[in-house]
């Protein structure tokens, strides 16, 4: 059996924990989370590194700590089940009915102004957030004026593609991100096409099913084709128009014409489009750094990554303080241990995108005590396989990670993000199926419904 097919059935449980999939909340460390008067509960999503993995890996450290100084304050971390969505309205309704007493709540960067308007989350000392940490990724934390959140793992979209192939084809790969554009790439594919007849089934894969997937996706092309492109005020108000939408529209058509799509990618969520790049019917994908370790385990040296061509879309999460919270004191050290410099260089060397500067730059060190983090070995590799640079660092992040992090887009800030996403997802639907509309008429209906869901 081919080594990619061998390891696939551990990617898509992989990609199922990245998308939030999962069922429940892990049993507790007893040695350290134990219930006591001053358990302070964290709500989070899944993982994406694994049982055991590094965010509970840094709560264990924590209350280890705690202990040591005498202090009766423990930390317990619980795993929400479901998608991403389905996580947020948990969430939502916890702490509206005040039915689960959760202190600390790990919030998608674009829930924070929703959560922050609905007087759910406090607002936080300013110096939580400090010049350490990435400053497209900061303004994440912030609503209103105020600090509602602080960053805790980053996220940006990235371009994986077959080395193998395009030294096969003649083609130079995408390293330099200032001259690699969508027309390169599409050019490449042609090219892949004519020199690699029936090598795979067409150039590259993203994802365009009815979810979150398809707004990144299209607030990627927009952006893209309208630089400095907001759609919303600083109150989250509607702000767009026919004309800048219309342009939007022509380059998300553009980027996904059948000629250089693979077709299933209409349908594909995280899993399925890494699936099919996996069972070699792409060159190219995108897809977030999570996905890093598990791929190189199939394709080795032989897994190239890039930038994306155009502008990427931040992802990530931030830890917030829920306004029932009774420990919110305590609650925001515990943030800020999870969130410092070693802890954002754990959570960097584990395979998440890290939220400060400093994570990169080799001089800070995580903590022997956080065992999660695969240690490199002599021959540069880290426990699951990758190639691993100074201290553990995976081999892809390095200046290219965090300059993408840096000029990353963010996706509108609003309290009605939820209204926005699902406007988007619905709306563009027709161009995806048979008998698409034209790009101003998609744009007009688009516009039209924005402004229903989001009042200017």
């Amino acid at each position: 059996m081919p080594r990619r097919f061998a390891v696939l059935p551990a990617l898509l449980l992989l990609l199922a924990a990245c998308t939030g999939g999962g069922d429940g909340e892990r049993p507790p460390d007893a040695a350290v989370t134990e219930e006591v008067p001053g358990t302070i509960v964290v709500a989070s999503g899944r993982d994406v590194t694994g049982t055991n993995g590094v965010r509970q890996q840094l709560i264990d450290a924590w209350n280890r700590r705690e202990q040591r100084t005498g202090s009766q304050y423990r930390a317990r971390l619980v795993e929400l089940p479901g998608s991403a969505d389905e996580q947020r309205s948990q969430l939502l309704g916890a702490l509206q009915s005040r039915s689960a007493e959760y202190d600390v709540v790990n919030l998608d960067v674009t829930w924070v102004p929703e959560f922050a308007e609905a007087g759910l989350v406090r607002a936080l000392p300013d110096d939580v957030v400090d010049e350490d940490v990435i400053a497209s990724v900061a303004e994440t934390a912030r609503w209103d004026g105020k600090v509602y959140a602080v960053p805790f793992n980053s996220d940006v979209g990235l371009l994986y593609y077959r080395r193998d192939l395009m030294r096969r084809a003649g083609v130079e790969e995408p390293y330099v991100p200032e001259g690699f554009t969508w027309d390169r790439l599409r050019g490449h594919v042609e090219t892949l096409h004519a020199k690699l007849p029936g090598a795979f089934a067409n150039g590259w894969t993203t994802q365009l099913a009815a979810y979150e997937g398809r707004t990144v996706n299209a607030v990627e092309a927009f952006a893209s084709a309208v630089p400095g492109l907001e759609l919303v005020d600083g109150k989250g108000r509607y702000t767009g128009d026919v004309e800048e939408l219309t342009r939007g529209v022509a380059e998300l058509r553009r980027r996904t014409e059948p000629a250089y799509t693979l077709p299933d990618a209409a349908g594909s969520d995280e899993a399925a489009a890494t699936s099919d790049f996996v069972k070699g019917r792409t060159v190219f994908l995108r897809a977030w750094p999570s996905a890093y370790p598990t791929l190189y385990q199939v394709f080795g040296d032989e897994l190239g990554v890039a930038r994306l061509p155009g502008r990427a879309v931040l992802g990530g999460q931030n830890l917030a303080v829920s306004r029932t919270s009774q420990r919110s004191g305590k609650a925001t050290e515990l943030i800020r241990y999870l969130t410092g410099r070693e802890s954002e260089r754990c959570l960097l060397e584990a395979g998440f995108a890290a939220t400060r500067d400093s994570a990169y730059d080799g001089l800070v060190r995580c903590p022997p005590a956080v065992s999660a983090v695969p240690s490199p070995s002599p021959t540069g590799e880290g426990a699951d396989g990758a190639p691993r640079r100074d201290g553990g660092r995976p081999g892809f992040a390095d200046e290219m990670l965090r300059d993408a992090l840096s000029e990353a887009v963010h996706r509108p800030r609003t309290p009605l993000y939820g209204a926005f996403t699902q406007t988007f997802i619905t709306e563009l639907g027709p161009l995806f199926g048979e008998g698409p509309p034209g790009d101003e008429e998609l744009a007009r209906r688009l516009d039209q419904a924005l402004r229903r869901a989001l009042p200017g």
